[in-house]
Formats: C-alpha cells, structure tokens, sequence
C-alpha cells in the first residue's frame, strides 16, 4: 500500500471523525439550552433531515416516542451519511487486505505474426556463405507468417513489506473508527428525534392549557357582559375582560403555530412526508432518576461513549501511519513468476515458465523518510492529546449533566407548587368577584398568573427530560436506555 495514500486516507478520517466528536456536542449543547434555530434546516446540520419513504396519505398516522426514534434510525439524513462513511471505508479496509493476497492472472489465445527475415539479417545468398548445401527453394520469401497460440497463469506475491503491513493496521483501525462515528450518530439521532417529540408534547399541552383559559376568559367576559348590561358593573370591567379574551385568543394562535412547526420539524427528522397528519400517542413523560455519582456516570462513559472510542481507534490508526513510514527503511520481499504452454505452427507445443525473487531496499532517502516519520509522529501526539482532553471534558459534561438533572428536578417541584398556588389563587378570586366583593381587575391578574405557572411548568417538565436525556448522552448509554432515563 502506498505510504502517502495511507496517511492522506487517516487524516481525512481524523479530520472526519473529529468534525463528529464537535458536531454532537456543540448540538447537544445547543439543544439542552432550549435555543434551537427558529428554523433549522438539513443543509446546515443533517440530522434535521431524512430520507422520506412514502408519500402523505389522508389518514392520521399515530406515532409513539419509539415509532419516531425506530423511524430516525431508518431515514434520518445525518444517519445515512454516517453509515455511507462507514461503508467507504471498509471498501478501504479490504482495498488494503488485497496487498496481502496473491495476484493470479490467466491470459491466452492465438497470435498470428508476419516477420521480414530480411530485417533479422537472412539476405539472398546467405544461406550459401556457410559453407553448408542448403538448397533453397525457388520460391521462397523472406515474408513468413506464423501462428502462436499460448496459454499462461502468472502469480505476484508481497511476501513482506513493512508499509502494507503498518497500511492494512491503520485501515483497520479506520474502519472501526467509521463504525463508532455510526454509533455516535445514531445517539444523536436519538437524541434529536426524542428532545423534538418531547417539544410537540410540550406545545400541545401549551396549546391546551391556552384553549382552557380562553374559554375561561370567554365565560368570564360573557358574565361582565350581562352584569354591565345589567349595571351593577362599569363598562372598564367589560373593557378589561375582553382585553383578556383577545391576548388569550393571540395565545393560542402562537401555541397552534410553535405545535404545527414543531411537527413539521419531526416529520422532518424521521422520514415522514411533511403534509402527512400525525397525533402523538405518549403523554410527557414523568420520574425521578436515581441519584448516581460522577464516577459512576463516568465510569460508564468510558466504557460506552462512542466518540471516545472512535479517538482511541484514531489513536491506533496513527500510530499505525506512524509505523509505515518507519517501515519504509525495512527491505521488500516479493515473488513473481508464470507457467504457460506456447505453441508454433507445425512445430509441438513446449512449457515455459519464470520464477523470480526480488529483494527492494531504499538508498538515499533518508531525509524524505525521517521527515514523513517525523510528521506522522507529531499527528500522533496531537490525537493522543485530543484523546487526553477528550478524557477531562467526559468528566466535565457528566458533572454539568448531573446539575442540569438535579436543578431542572427541584424547579419541576417549584413549578407543580406555583400552579396549585395560582389555581387556588384564582379559584378564590372568582369566588370573590362574584360575591361583588371585588371588580374583575384581581381575576384577569389572577388568570395570567396561572397561565405563566402553567406555561413554566410545561417548560421545567421539558427541560428536565432534556436534562435525562443529556445524561443518558453523556454516559454513552441513550440509544439502549432513553426510555429508562425518560421513565417512560
């Protein structure tokens, strides 16, 4: 194999399987602080796109949270380029096993051949100069034709070279590192599907709660109405209530919209036709987590993250490259060699065959391949220092992640208590205002009150199952158990 194709082919890998171990992360990053781009799109990042796999029909399609991440795994775009990737690279991987192999090549067939016996020196009257009765022919040419029919088998053997053997390691180490950039993908599918189903079931409980207190708004106004018409209330309160009506309706129509995009975006991501209508099937899911340490959580990474296992397979495939420059030094051993059987017109068949060693040892190249040597140790040192700081930034999201549970827990907590608080609130204010004890300006403050405590504990649910998610991420673990995370 060939030293420079070698090292070109692992840095396009490291540059590739690098661009991975930043690209989930800065996602996953940007997706637990809930500030996704209004409208993200497959062209900057592939896995908000899919393969779609059957048009819309007029049927309502109900799809559960493990429907739409078994549908992402089949169809998401940012998927299907990972598992391109991994496939060019076995294609690699066995491109360099066949350095290994024997080339064996059969070829034969006739011939036919027309020489001139004056161009080889045979003159007229030649054959008289030696001093032999040689009776030649009245007739004869030196224009003469001959047939030849040959058959041969050939055979090309590398019996050692260090390059191929340093080659076909770093293209197997490659070729593992395309799979665990798989694997890496399809957590982020994972991820990416769920925190988006999440969100619909979030909007759809914004829309609810919205419609809810809209049709509380309107029997609130229609009862202002008649006690205005009646005059035992002023025409502000009137004024006041519609106000409310008319922000609530305006609520309403914002929550509708953010559910319909949302959607969208998920039909997006697993591969269903947009125009298709879909409902979700799963409520939001609700559970404490069990208290696990950062060791634990780490301990686990370790063992199950991909993009740490893909950096060690990097680690391998330059040390690898780091070999096969220095392999360049070593003597190459080969063998080639053919049998076959030539036949001439008229005369019987004979066999011939060659067998010949060669023995290859580079002169006066030192400097190219001290320095080829020196650069391949210096990318080495750089993955390993990668793999180093990969190692510390494992620790520091599994740590953050663990906050991030915890703090978005307690504000769950807060967020149950504040709507019973404001449900009360509003209960008693009702009350009040019908008794005539109080004008209306109380209760449409009261009614705001509970729709924020509303809209709050919608988000704080969630951001929290955000939070398990990106702790099942962290450990490496959210393909197999984001239902054990979410408690689903």
């Amino acid at each position: 194999m060939d030293v420079k194709k070698v090292r070109h082919f692992a840095l396009r890998r490291l540059g590739a399987v690098v661009f991975f171990a930043f690209f989930e992360f800065a996602c996953a990053g940007v997706i637990a602080s809930g500030q996704e781009s209004p409208n993200p799109s497959s062209t900057a990042n592939p896995f908000y796109g899919s393969v779609t796999a059957h048009p819309a029909t007029n049927d309502v399609l109900k799809l559960s949270l493990d429907d739409a991440v078994r549908r992402g795994l089949g169809s998401n775009l940012g998927l299907k380029e990972a598992e391109s990737g991994e496939k060019i690279y076995q294609g690699e991987k066995n491109i360099a096993l066949q350095q290994f192999l024997p080339t064996v090549k059969a070829s034969g067939g006739p011939g036919v051949y027309q020489f001139n016996l004056e161009a080889f020196g045979f003159r007229p009257g030649f054959f008289g100069t030696t001093g032999a009765p040689v009776p030649i022919p009245a007739d004869f040419s030196f224009i003469t034709k001959t047939t030849l029919t040959q058959g041969r088998v050939s055979l090309d053997q590398t019996l050692f070279s260090g390059p191929v053997i340093a080659g076909w390691k770093a293209a197997g180490a490659a070729a593992r590192s395309a799979y665990f950039a798989k694997m890496s993908a399809r957590g982020e599918v994972v991820q990416q599907v769920a925190t988006v189903y999440l969100r619909c079931i979030a909007d759809a409980s914004n829309v609810d709660n919205a419609i809810a207190l809209e049709a509380q708004d309107k029997v609130l106004l229609d009862q202002t109405h008649e006690s205005h018409l009646a005059g035992t209330v002023a025409n502000l309160d009137e004024l006041r209530a519609r106000v409310q009506l008319q922000d609530q309706q305006q609520q309403v129509i914002a929550a509708k919209n953010a559910l319909e995009k949302d959607l969208i975006l998920l039909k997006r991501e697993i591969g269903i036709d947009p125009g298709q209508q879909i409902t979700l099937t799963d409520p939001a899911p609700y559970s404490d987590l069990a208290a696990q340490t950062p060791e634990e959580v780490r301990a686990t990474a370790y063992k199950n993250r991909q993009d740490y296992q893909n950096l060690q397979n990097q680690v391998e495939e330059n040390k690898a490259i780091h070999a096969a420059y220095r392999a360049q030094r070593w003597p190459t051993l080969s063998f080639n060699g053919y049998y076959g059987v030539d036949k001439v017109s008229g005369v019987p068949s004979r066999g011939v065959f060659a067998a010949m060693g060669s023995l290859k040892m580079p002169l006066f190249r030192e400097a190219s391949l001290r320095g080829q040597t020196d650069a391949a140790a210096a990318q080495l040192a750089a993955v390993n220092a990668q793999l180093d700081d990969l190692r510390g930034r494992i620790d520091e999201q599994v740590r953050s992640a663990l906050l991030d549970v915890d703090a978005t827990a307690k504000l769950v907590g807060v967020a149950r208590s504040n709507v019973d608080l404001a449900t009360q609130a509003l209960s008693d204010e009702t009350d009040r205002v019908t008794a005539g004890v109080d004008d209306n300006l109380a209760l449409v403050t009261a009614q705001a009150r509970l729709a924020a405590a509303q809209t709050n504990y919608v988000q704080s649910m969630y951001q929290f199952n955000l939070a398990k998610l990106g702790l099942a991420r962290a450990a490496g673990v959210i393909e197999l158990q984001y239902r054990d995370y979410l408690g689903h």
